[in-house]
């Protein structure tokens, strides 16, 4: 799938990191590091803008390495980019640690997965067809 992008940043494109990667890593397009302290959340920019085709998203997803060992999240995750956005792609980043975490120019500050979706349209009914699991919800399948 090809899909147009600008790239305002100092950075190079997000890439796929292996073969078998679903994510490309966006970095932090910054003019100086910013500090991040415990429960703080910020809009990182990454200088990036696309136009995604229509029936595709773009979802921003934390990056596992982060969360581990540094408690750094992603609000929204996943964040959804709509393919009618043409606004700068930002990611907000939140510190759930107990320290203050400096994001750097360049650095690797989360994930993007493009993805198809269908648009659904609902139709109204009086009752659903019966299933074996029915209204069970939340815990059901055990421990």
């Amino acid at each position: 799938m090809k899909i147009e992008i600008i790239n305002r940043s100092h950075h190079a494109l997000p890439a796929y990191a292996t073969g078998g990667s679903a994510g490309m890593d966006l970095r932090a397009n910054l003019d100086g590091p910013v500090v991040l302290h415990p429960m703080e959340r910020r809009l990182i920019p990454t200088g990036l803008y696309m136009a995604l085709p229509e029936g595709c998203e773009a979802q921003v997803r934390p990056r596992s390495g982060l969360a581990l060992k540094k408690g750094i999240g992603l609000l929204n995750s996943p964040g959804t980019i709509d393919a009618d956005y043409r606004g700068e792609i930002g990611v907000i980043l939140v510190n759930l640690s107990t320290e203050d975490f400096v994001v750097n120019d360049g650095e690797r500050i989360a994930q993007m997965v493009i993805a198809r979706y269908e648009q659904a349209e609902w139709q109204a009914v009086d009752e659903l067809s019966e299933t074996q699991r029915g209204a069970a919800g939340f815990g059901h399948t055990g421990v």
